[in-house]
C-alpha cells in the first residue's frame, strides 16, 4: 500500500497554515516538515544564548492545528523542528497534547549534538583547520532512528539535525521494512525526500518558467506517494495551486546539490539514475533511482562566532556612476582607516554601493564606521543619500563543516521518555556503481542571440560556502546542444563575477541538465556572506539573462 507523505514546511518560517492545509486537503499518511537550513542552527543557538527555546516554537503552533485530526486519522507527525533541543521540543507537544486534551505517544531523536567533544575540526571543504570554540556542532543523522520511533508507536517524532530526506526515508523504512542494503529503495526515498524538502518549491515555487505556473498564490504543498521499491509519484491536493511537472520536479533535484552521487547516513543516492515522467496533470512519477553504501563518514555542522559586522548602502544615480563610487569610497576611508578592519567588502551593482565590515571589536565595526560613513553626506559625491543609517554592529557566525566517522556517532531515541533501542545499520560492499552516461551529440546549425533563459531554467542555491547552480532544458535534443555549450569556460564568459572561484561541472542527462559547483562564492557560509543574495538563490536567474548563441529551432 502507498505511503503518502506530505510536506508542510520548506524553512524555518514557511507558511503558518500548511500543516492544516495537507491535513485536511485529502488522504495522507505522514505529515512531515524542514525547519533546519544550516543558517537555522546558527538563529536557534543565538535564541538559546538569550534564553528562548533552541527549537522551533512554530512548529508548536501548527501542531496544535492538526494534532487532534492526525490522532484520529492515524497520521503521523515527523519533523525535524527539535534543533537544538529534541528532547525540550517533545516535551512541548506532550505539555499541548495534554492542554488539548489528548493522548499522544510523542518521541525524541537525539546524539547529533557533538558540542564540547574532541573533533577533527578540519573544514571538509576547504581544508583548514579551525582554530575557535564551536558554538554548535551537530551531525546529520540518518533515518533508522526516526523509524525505530515510529516503530515503537511514536505518533509524533521530533528530531535533532537529521538529513532533510531522512523526514521521508524514516516513514518509509518503518513502513515497508527496508534493510540496510537495499541500497536502490533507500535511494529513491532519498530522491523523494530532497524532492519534497523545500516546500513548494517542488510544486511551481521560485521556478525558472513561473509564468506557466497558475496560482502560485496559493501554491500547495507536495506529497510523495512512496511505494515498496522506493519508486514514488510527486502530487499535491486538488483544488491547490501551483503544479506538479517535470519540470518542477527537476528543478527542486537539482537545488542545493553537488555531484550525481547526493552522500547521505543510510546511502549514496545517484541522481544520474532518476527517471521523471508526466503520469497525469500534477502527478510526475520518480524511478530507477539507483543506491550504493552510504560513506564511511557523517557530516558535521560546526558554527562558531566570527565577530561583528556591519554594512552601510549607498545609492548612486546620475552620471559618471563609476566615479562616484571611487569619491565615496575615498571619503569613506579618510575618515575611518580601511585597515582598521579584520576583512571589508565592497560591492558596487549599481545603483547601489555596499560597504560591510567585519571586525572582533563591535566598537570598530559598529559607530565607529556607520558614523564615519554618515560623516561623508555633504562632502561626498553628488546625488548622495543613503539606505541604512548609522547603527551598531551585529555579530555573526561562520559555518564550518567537518567530517567525523560515522560509527562514532550514536542515535537516541526516546518515546515517552523511555529509551529505544537504534539498530546498527550493518552495510555491504556493492550497490549501484555505474558511470554518467555522455550526453548526445550536438550537430550545430544557424543559432540566434537571445537570453539564455528563453530554453534554459535554473536553479540555485548555498552549501555553506560554496553555491551550486543547476541549468536545465526541456528534451534530450536539446540537451545535447546545452551540455556542449554551457562549458564551465562559458559559464565563466556569461557570469564573469565568478572569474577566481573554482567550478566543478557535473552532467546529468537523465534530467538533460548540467550542475555547477562554486567554491567560496559565498564566503564562510550564509550568516558571514556580505553578498547582497548571500545564499546565491538569485544566481540562476543572473544566468538566464544572460545573452547565448540558441539554436533558431528551439526558439520557434
Amino acid at each position: 500500500m502507498t505511503l503518502r507523505v506530505a510536506n508542510c514546511s520548506g524553512f524555518y518560517g514557511d507558511r503558518l497554515s500548511a500543516a492544516r492545509e495537507m491535513v485536511e486537503g485529502g488522504p495522507i499518511d505522514v505529515l512531515t516538515g524542514d525547519w533546519l537550513a544550516e543558517l537555522t542552527m546558527l538563529i536557534l543557538a543565538g535564541n538559546r544564548l538569550k534564553g528562548r527555546p533552541g527549537y522551533a516554537p512554530t512548529f508548536l503552533k501548527q501542531v496544535e492545528q492538526v494534532l487532534g485530526t492526525c490522532l484520529d486519522r492515524g497520521i503521523k507527525i515527523v519533523s525535524n523542528a527539535g534543533g537544538l533541543d529534541p528532547e525540550g521540543c517533545a516535551a512541548a507537544v506532550t505539555d499541548l497534547a495534554a492542554r488539548l486534551g489528548l493522548r499522544a505517544s510523542v518521541a525524541a531523536v537525539s546524539g547529533d549534538d557533538l558540542t564540547g567533544r574532541d573533533l577533527d575540526l578540519t573544514n571538509a571543504d576547504t581544508g583548514e583547520k579551525l582554530d575557535a570554540t564551536p558554538l554548535t556542532a551537530n551531525a546529520y543523522l540518518g533515518a533508522r532512528p526516526i523509524a525505530a520511533a515510529l516503530t515503537a508507536g511514536a505518533d509524533v517524532v521530533v528530531t535533532g539535525r537529521v538529513t532533510d530526506a531522512a523526514l521521508v526515508t524514516g516513514p518509509g523504512i518503518w513502513r515497508y521494512g527496508w534493510r540496510p542494503t537495499d541500497y536502490d529503495a533507500l535511494a529513491g526515498s532519498v530522491a523523494a525526500g530532497h524532492i519534497i524538502e523545500c516546500g513548494c518549491q517542488a510544486t511551481g515555487g521560485n521556478y525558472a518558467f513561473f509564468t506557466e505556473i497558475p496560482d502560485l498564490a496559493h501554491c500547495g504543498f507536495p506529497i510523495a506517494e512512496l511505494e515498496s521499491d522506493g519508486s514514488s509519484v510527486i502530487t499535491k491536493h486538488p483544488g491547490t495551486g501551483g503544479a506538479v511537472t517535470v519540470g518542477t520536479v527537476t528543478a527542486q533535484l537539482l537545488y542545493e546539490i553537488g555531484g550525481p552521487r547526493y552522500l547521505g547516513p543510510d546511502v549514496t543516492a545517484h541522481f544520474d539514475t532518476v527517471t521523471l515522467e508526466q503520469e497525469a496533470p500534477d502527478r510526475v512519477r520518480v524511478s530507477g533511482v539507483r543506491g550504493s553504501p552510504p560513506p564511511h563518514t557523517l557530516k558535521v555542522a560546526v558554527n562558531y562566532l566570527g565577530g561583528y559586522r556591519n554594512t552601510m548602502t549607498l545609492m548612486l544615480t546620475g552620471l559618471d556612476l563609476e566615479e562616484k563610487a571611487r569619491v565615496a569610497q575615498e571619503a569613506i576611508w579618510a575618515r575611518v582607516p580601511r585597515e582598521a578592519f579584520d576583512e571589508v567588502d565592497v560591492s558596487f551593482d549599481p545603483p547601489l554601493l555596499r560597504v560591510t565590515v567585519m571586525s572582533a571589536d563591535a566598537q570598530v565595526a559598529g559607530r565607529a564606521f556607520s558614523s564615519a560613513v554618515v560623516e561623508t553626506g555633504l562632502a561626498s559625491y553628488p546625488g548622495f543619500y543613503g539606505l541604512t543609517p548609522p547603527g551598531n554592529a551585529s555579530p555573526y557566525g561562520v559555518y564550518w563543516p567537518v567530517l567525523v566517522p560515522a560509527d562514532s556517532v550514536r542515535a537516541r531515541v526516546t518515546v515517552d521518555g523511555t529509551p529505544v533501542e537504534v539498530p546498527v545499520a550493518e552495510h555491504s560492499a556493492g550497490g549501484y556503481d555505474g558511470v554518467v552516461a555522455g550526453a548526445p551529440a550536438y550537430s550545430g546549425g544557424a543559432t540566434v542571440r537571445a537570453p539564455l533563459g528563453r530554453v534554459a531554467g535554473a536553479r540555485s542555491g548555498d552549501k555553506g560556502g560554496n553555491a551550486n547552480l543547476g541549468v536545465w532544458v526541456r528534451s534530450a535534443d536539446q540537451y545535447g546542444w546545452l551540455a556542449a555549450y554551457l562549458t564551465a569556460d562559458r559559464l565563466l564568459e556569461l557570469l564573469p563575477q565568478l572569474a577566481g572561484y573554482r567550478l566543478d561541472r557535473y552532467e546529468l542527462p537523465n534530467l538533460n541538465a548540467v550542475n555547477f559547483v562554486v567554491h567560496g562564492l559565498l564566503g564562510r557560509g550564509v550568516a558571514a556572506s556580505p553578498r547582497l543574495d548571500p545564499q546565491a538563490k538569485a544566481l540562476g536567474e543572473e544566468l538566464r539573462a544572460q545573452p547565448a548563441d540558441i539554436p533558431a529551432e528551439y526558439l520557434t
